[in-house]
């Protein structure tokens, strides 16, 4: 890619009056366009992103207080500006929306046998927590009518799915055997293969994976078959790549750059849009195999990377003292700063779910003060539910709420269900804790209906429970008893659940309970009756109930159970991917989060970037602003694990490395005790005694560097693995080097990979100075800034941490599932060429004689040997070597440590 040469390749644009408007020739070349993103010097938490520029104003476009101004009422707060370059080659963009390339159906794309199906393509992520599970890749495949022939599905676990119906109504549903391994926007190719008759009869879905459309593709897991002869229904469904209309997937931002069907396993192409061939704008147009192509939603043909998505929160007029040069130095930030600003916490997990889930006609939460005397109703047009005998903010452990109150000797609650139109069924629900059964008959719950059962009402015995029904006379309409031994109604936080559900002239009424740990038990009874609907909350409690906890009283127009799911343990041990999709979908903020995952405890009423922060801070991942959207990213952990490189740096070439490069070698990072504590559980502590970093005193060690952190986390069982891999990562015996500088005016070479390079992604510099310890120099990028001027200056500083720590242990890899000596020395002294070693084992098995296991390397003073061979039954034993892998050349000493270079470390 050419260097640009014009001010053309920076697009500046800014959304005026919801449009996004192009103001690049309004830039000031004076003022170079600076982004930083990410974590400066490996700080804890990432920082709003910042973008600054100069507009000229000598028109008033950038003055949004000026009536005369030409954008006056269309710009101001919180304005979203973005800027791009110029990207490499086109791409299909699908935005988080329902988009498509589509195609009608033609006879040539009506393939019933074997099929052969390929995507080049890069989501905003692979694996996910989106709420249906998964998304659509492409696929000829309607729902409505039952047209249904084939589609191609990604699934939250990162595993292929291809479906297929034989008659246009059931389904099959295979998926690969293991995960994709692409991490979050890393380009990748899939490919399904579907033998409808592989001679033994039965099917075979085989999948796979490459770089790109041009391959190589190798196979994903296993083939995966079926029994019986099959075949893909002939539907009418038009061919869609993106969205598919009716499916249900939830949206997902994501790119394409090349598609192709083919009729037969490697057979004929009958479809193949390649989007890297089109210009940026294209719409409608052929592709090679003859099939006519168009755009809906917001689907488009792009050829732009964006570098930045940022709000302006200040426009500062500025002009020299003539009048005469108006001009506006923006500040921008990234959504972290809006979000940032507000301090109110969110309310607690059932307070949310219930009226977003439920849509309930009547609700009290019952979260309120110690001094209150009515609990309210967040529900319009619902009267405050009165009390009596009520000490609110008595009963903090129920993880999904604020406190709830406690019930006295003389308790009662009564509240009016406003009218609605009656569906047939409706539930009455809420969350109680009653800790013994009482030793009679205590009335729990009560309430009043239009229905056959005019008065309804639960009440708790020293066995059992009873739910009751009463016409208008007092008669009994139903007594529906259920035994309590063993199921937890007593001594736990429960969910009660009362419903009805009309069928033909019968209502079947039940009752039920859940053990917010997930277990339940029910009853129910059916009855000749209307269901009417509930109109008002009438419960007198039982002296025998003082003490009883209670709270989130709701009711509901259906007889929908899974309202309270999830949120009334504060959805306890929830991915940590999980809860930020889930936190920002319901504050509506977009986001995209790998999947990661790490357990949680229950979500404690906190601001939303703090819930945010708690869980990227269990999952030791990184939380981030999106560069393409105006939003969140969460990378996860595991993504870090054995990532490949994803740009090389050459030191030795101009640009490649600009001055300065400067490691560090400090106590910045350094922990060597340290102590991880469950919110609420018990705790776990890993401390380093033997390392040249251990707690021991110098020279044997470097002291004690402790800390402690508190997380949330799902169970006690977490702390030790997580304390022990955060003592990994702080006794990382490497120097730091906190940035790396590329200009690119001086390596345009270097500039896609650049483009495509983000935060959390590995690099490496080659032929690093002789000054400096031999390369590469492996890293982390964990943020950068970036100055793009006119009309061709563009540097990129890019603030970094040693990636070596990530480089972790794979089960039967030849290279990264050795186990380290527990301590080996050399036994005799070596001249920097011997290729003979005599090696002592001081602790631990000695090494291996197996042939199999060579070649390896060793580390020795800091010369990396390959060992081809190893002869001794017993200490010490000889390594026949190869010297100076690394371009180490020296002697050594005899009692010099010997090492793997590579040893396995296992990962949390």
């Amino acid at each position: 890619m050419a260097f640009p040469q014009t001010p053309i390749d920076l697009l500046a644009e800014m959304q005026i009056g919801g449009v996004w408007t192009d103001i690049t020739a309004d830039l000031y070349a004076r003022a170079p366009l600076s982004i930083e993103r990410g974590r400066p010097d490996e700080s804890a938490r990432v920082d709003p992103a910042r973008v600054s520029f100069q507009l000229n104003n000598r028109g008033n476009a950038y003055s949004p207080r000026t009536p005369s101004s030409p954008n006056y009422g269309l710009i101001g707060r919180n304005t979203p500006v973005r800027f791009s370059l110029p990207a490499t080659e086109a791409y299909m963009a699908i935005p988080a929306a329902a988009a498509a390339a589509s195609t009608p159906d033609v006879a040539a794309l009506d393939i019933t046998g074997d099929i052969d199906v390929r995507a080049d393509l890069r989501p905003d992520v692979w694996a996910n927590d989106l709420p249906t599970g998964g998304w659509e890749v492409m696929g000829k495949y309607q729902v409505p009518s039952n047209q249904r022939s084939w589609a191609l599905i990604v699934r939250a676990s990162g595993t292929v799915q291809f479906r297929w119906s034989p008659d246009g109504t059931t389904v099959l549903t295979p998926e690969s055997t293991v995960a994709l391994p692409f991490r979050g926007r890393q380009r990748g190719a899939i490919r399904a293969t579907l033998d409808v008759n592989n001679g033994a009869g039965g099917w075979t879905v085989v999948f796979y994976t490459a770089a790109t459309m041009a391959g190589t593709w190798v196979q994903l897991g296993d083939p995966v078959t079926g029994t019986g002869v099959t075949s893909i229904f002939n539907s009418t469904a038009p061919l869609q790549v993106g969205d598919i209309s009716n499916l249900g997937f939830t949206a997902l931002a994501r790119r394409y750059y090349a598609v192709e069907i083919r009729n037969g396993i490697g057979g004929s192409v009958v479809a193949n849009p390649t989007f890297t061939a089109l210009t940026a704008g294209t719409t409608p147009w052929s592709d090679s195999a003859g099939r006519s192509w168009t755009l809906t939603g917001q689907a488009a043909i792009s050829q732009r990377e964006y570098r930045a998505y940022a709000e302006v929160s200040a426009w500062p007029s500025r002009w020299d003292e003539s009048g005469r040069d108006l001009y506006v130095p923006v500040e921008a930030a990234g959504i972290m700063r809006r979000l940032g600003q507000g301090a109110k916490p969110l309310a607690s997990t059932l307070r949310r779910r219930i009226p977003r889930v439920g849509s309930p006609v009547a609700y009290w939460p019952m979260e309120e003060g110690r001094s209150a005397t009515q609990a309210y109703s967040p529900v319009a047009g619902v009267a405050p539910l009165a009390t009596v005998g009520f000490d609110y903010a008595a009963d903090n452990t129920l993880s999904g709420s604020d406190p709830l109150p406690r019930l006295s000797a003389a308790s009662s609650m009564s509240g009016v269900v406003p009218t609605y139109t009656a569906t047939g069924s409706w539930l009455v629900a809420c969350v109680f804790y009653w800790k013994e059964a009482p030793a009679s008959d205590t009335v729990l719950l009560e309430f009043t209906t239009s229905g056959s059962a005019a008065r309804v009402r639960l009440t708790g015995q020293s066995d059992g429970i009873t739910l009751d029904g009463f016409t208008a006379n007092g008669s009994s309409l139903f007594s529906l008893g259920l035994l309590t031994a063993g199921t937890d109604f007593y001594g736990a936080w429960n969910r009660l659940e009362i419903n009805a559900v009309t069928s033909g002239g019968n209502v079947e009424y039940r009752v039920g309970w859940s053990n917010v740990s997930g277990d339940g038990w029910g009853n129910s009874s059916i009855v000749a009756a209307t269901a009417g609907i509930p109109t008002s909350i009438a419960t007198v409690f039982g002296a025998l109930a003082e003490g009883v906890s209670i709270g989130h009283l709701g009711v509901f127009p259906s007889s929908n159970t899974d309202v309270y799911d999830g949120a009334d343990d504060g959805y306890l041990r929830e991915r940590a991917s999980a809860r930020i999709t889930r936190l920002c979908s319901e504050e509506n903020v977009p986001a995209a989060a790998e999947r990661a995952e790490t357990a949680l405890g229950p979500q404690t009423s906190d601001t939303l970037l703090a819930l945010l922060g708690k869980a990227e801070a269990a999952d030791l991942g990184v939380l981030s602003e999106d560069r393409e959207a105006l939003g969140l990213r969460y990378r996860a952990r595991t993504s870090y694990y054995n990532q490949p490189v994803a740009l090389t740096l050459d030191y030795s070439v101009a640009g490649h490395v600009a001055p300065p490069l400067e490691p560090v070698d400090d106590d910045q990072r350094l922990r060597n005790d340290r102590t991880v504590q469950r919110d609420g559980g018990s705790s776990a502590r890993a401390v380093d005694t033997t390392s040249p970093l251990s707690t021991q005193a110098p020279p044997a060690g470097v002291g004690v560097y402790d800390d402690s952190r508190t997380l949330s986390l799902g169970s006690d069982s977490q702390p030790a693995d997580i304390a022990g891999w955060l003592l990994h990562l702080g006794t990382w015996d490497e120097a730091r080097y906190p940035t790396v500088h590329v200009n690119l005016a001086a390596a345009p070479s270097l500039i896609p990979a650049i483009l495509a390079l983000d935060i959390g992604d590995r690099i490496q510099i080659i032929n690093p100075p002789s000054w400096l310890p031999p390369g590469p120099i492996d890293l982390i990028v964990e943020g950068y800034t970036e100055t793009i001027g006119h009309p061709n200056s563009w540097d990129v500083i890019l603030n970094c941490s040693p990636a070596g720590p990530w480089t972790v242990a794979v089960t039967n890899d030849s290279t990264l599932a050795r186990a380290d000596t527990a301590g080996s020395q050399l036994n005799s002294g070596i001249s920097s060429s011997a290729t003979s070693l005599s090696v002592a084992t001081t602790s631990g098995p000695i090494w291996t004689t197996a042939g199999a296991e060579f070649p390896f390397d060793i580390r020795v003073g800091g010369e990396v040997m390959t060992v081809s061979a190893i002869s001794g039954a017993s200490s010490p034993q000889t390594f026949t070597v190869t010297r100076s892998i690394n371009g180490i050349v020296k002697s050594h000493l005899a009692g010099d440590d010997v090492r793997l270079a590579q040893p396995a470390y296992v990962s949390y």
